[in-house]
């Protein structure tokens, strides 16, 4: 008798949504464009992802934290998770979609980076770091897919990479105002920057304006690999991974506007240029120049963690994909303007 998988219990699912609707508009709205059996389970990895990281953020004890997470964990993954939505909703989804505990426990390395205030010196060390932060839910939301190909897997890497480095430039001020940087040391001393003395002091400056323009042409870089990539995605699933790098892509393009100042203020895409991105994302045909493979090299412990083979995927109707793709695309289109005409902020 072939066991039932797990589902994630209504109630619990209900508290993940709200999770994703408060805490990443732009994702909630492209995950919209996701079919119900994705979209369901990336709001469990998403609620866990963020509840992890706002125990870092928010906590006076960054190791106290950081053991307790893992002691989350762990019992999420002997079927025994802790008495709370996100944790049971984790549990049911790493054992529905067989992901290795090696990807979201890199995600709390990741973290324990962030509690230990570490800086980085290289471009290459800060992508080591957003390959855990981000690079890891990238692979999950792909394992969710039922995606296994390794060259697939390595370019959803790359888009939570360059989503995690657009969130960087942006968010430039708010961490220096935290005490904390991101900026790659190197980088900012080719620009006659010292890094010794960044603080909650730091203004902008212009020659921190093109360390920003950098970062977002090494994010472009990876959203550009990562694109070449939604072709290996099922069907239904490419328009809202489309949507949802088209969106955070144009956080970079409002930084532009702004000559790269995101100390000043923090950029705000308005919804009229997210409905264009949209639109423009998922007209876009993928740059062959970036079809080559080129795996990430701070990804590759965690495509060995992955064995091959997938769980099995429910089968559609060519008229339920049509139809519900169409819905979803409806819906987004319909939320985004109707957050313009309300003037209502977005993130």
């Amino acid at each position: 008798m072939t066991r039932a998988l797990p589902v994630i219990d209504p109630a619990d699912l209900a508290a993940c949504r709200a999770l994703l609707r408060g805490g990443s508009r732009s994702f909630h709205l492209a995950s919209f464009l996701l079919p119900r059996r994705v979209r369901d389970p990336a709001a469990g990895l998403y609620a866990f992802c963020r509840l992890a990281d706002d125990a870092i953020d928010c906590g006076d004890d960054g190791a106290a934290a950081l053991a307790q997470l893992h002691a989350r964990l762990e019992r999420a993954y002997a079927g025994r998770p802790f008495p709370c939505p996100a944790d049971r909703a984790l549990a049911s989804v790493v054992a529905r979609f067989a992901i290795p505990a090696a990807l979201p426990a890199a995600l709390l390395e990741g973290l324990a980076w962030d509690a230990a205030g570490r800086r980085y010196e290289t471009i290459d060390d800060l992508t080591a770091y957003a390959v855990r932060v981000a690079g890891t839910v990238g692979i999950m939301m792909a394992l969710v897919m039922s995606v296994r190909a390794p060259d697939a897997l390595a370019r959803a890497c790359a888009l939570g990479v360059a989503m995690q480095l657009t969130n960087i430039a942006r968010d430039v001020g708010e961490d220096a105002r935290a005490g904390r940087l991101y900026l790659p040391c190197a980088w900012l001393r080719d620009h006659g920057l010292d890094p010794a003395a960044w603080g909650p002091q730091t203004a902008f400056a212009p020659a921190i304006g093109a360390v920003v323009a950098r970062l977002l042409e090494q994010a472009d870089a990876f959203y550009r690999y990562a694109g070449a990539g939604i072709a290996a995605l099922p069907a239904p699933c490419r328009p809202g991974i489309a949507a949802a790098g088209a969106l955070y892509a144009a956080i970079g393009t409002e930084l532009a506007r702004r000559a790269f100042d995101s100390i000043s203020g923090r950029a705000a895409v308005p919804a009229a240029s997210k409905l264009r991105a949209v639109a423009a994302g998922l007209a876009r045909r993928a740059d062959r120049a970036a079809m080559a493979p080129a795996p990430l090299a701070a990804a590759r412990f965690l495509l060995a963690a992955i064995p091959a083979g997938a769980p099995a995927r429910p089968r559609q109707t060519l008229h339920a994909r049509i139809e519900g793709r169409a819905i979803f695309t409806l819906e987004l289109f319909y939320r985004l303007a109707l957050r313009e005409r309300l003037e209502l902020p977005d993130r």
